[in-house]
């Protein structure tokens, strides 16, 4: 019976995602975002693929460094293998926490510490979520502040209302999800007091933590920027803070684990956004498509762990 049920979940999340991207592709001129993925050199390719080498060795090390402060030892050769493996399935597995699941299983089983591994799985999770929330935090306000970003007012006639709905309903869903199981969500933070304190605020944990994961948002925001500046949509500075600050607000909306690696709402975020920064939304999509695609190429040295190592026995 579970197993009927998480397939049938599985199926859900990728109908979900599928009707997502439908939703959006029907929605806008299919043929503008095709001219824009075509205008994107191949060479970018090689900028790209290398930042993603540093993103993961990075996020790794950051990984590697979280387990240390809970007592627990992983060499960080072992730690970029699981890593590697880790984005993979994230990425071709729903809800985009599968990876994850498995990494901490995989180094619970290394370390002989269930609950310590999870936990520092979690916390190098929430390390990195927590800096984008901020840096959303700055860029939405910097956004509002200039002018740049403005918040259209929709009625049952305008043709966006569509997207709007769809976009709205893909925030909603995961909000009352979160509102219904807040019990639990409160008495796991609770679970975790010790051990976030331990990785987190004591010292010097706080600012390696701040910085490591300043450095991963970094190379994510530039992979994204790198395909902008491809396409011919960065020329200047401004542009380039323009694009930065809307990039951030993609990678924050793929944190909802509703679709496949985030496609759909990544899809749908572009759609809503660029148009209230006065840009095409099709630029958006565009884009968000070229990078879901190459997030995925990047990810596939964590299929060739998956084929080459065994689970880890102790």
């Amino acid at each position: 019976m579970a197993s009927v049920q998480a397939r049938v979940r599985l199926t859900l999340r990728w109908v979900v995602t599928l009707v997502l991207v439908g939703v959006v592709f029907w929605h806008l001129d299919q043929s503008r975002i095709w001219a824009v993925l075509r205008t994107i050199s191949p060479l970018v390719l090689i900028p790209v693929f290398l930042l993603t080498v540093v993103q993961v060795v990075v996020s790794a090390w950051r990984w590697r460094f979280t387990l240390s402060r809970l007592r627990l030892s992983l060499s960080l050769g072992q730690a970029v293998r699981e890593y590697y493996l880790a984005t993979f399935l994230n990425q071709i597995l729903p809800g985009g926490v599968a990876g994850d699941v498995n990494r901490a299983w995989r180094s619970s089983l290394e370390t002989g510490q269930r609950l310590a591994a999870i936990h520092g799985v979690a916390i190098e999770r929430l390390s990195g979520q927590v800096t984008l929330a901020l840096v959303v935090a700055v860029s939405l306000a910097g956004l509002l502040v200039s002018g740049s970003l403005q918040v259209p007012v929709t009625g049952p006639n305008d043709p966006n209302s569509l997207l709007w709905t769809a976009v709205g309903l893909v925030i909603l869903v995961p909000a009352v999800w979160l509102i219904r199981s807040g019990g639990k969500v409160a008495a796991y933070i609770r679970r975790l007091a010790e051990h976030l304190r331990l990785a987190l605020w004591q010292w010097p944990a706080l600012p390696v933590q701040l910085l490591s994961s300043c450095l991963v948002l970094a190379s994510y925001l530039a992979v994204f920027l790198v395909l902008a500046v491809g396409a011919g949509f960065v020329t200047g500075v401004m542009d380039l803070l323009l694009w930065a600050a809307l990039g951030s607000f993609l990678l924050l909306s793929m944190i909802i684990p509703l679709t496949v690696a985030g496609w759909g709402v990544r899809e749908g975020a572009a759609a809503v956004l660029w148009p209230m920064a006065g840009l095409p939304a099709e630029q958006g999509v565009a884009i968000s498509v070229g990078y879901g695609v190459v997030v995925l190429i990047s990810s596939l040295p964590g299929l060739l762990v998956l084929a080459t190592n065994p689970p880890i026995n102790r």
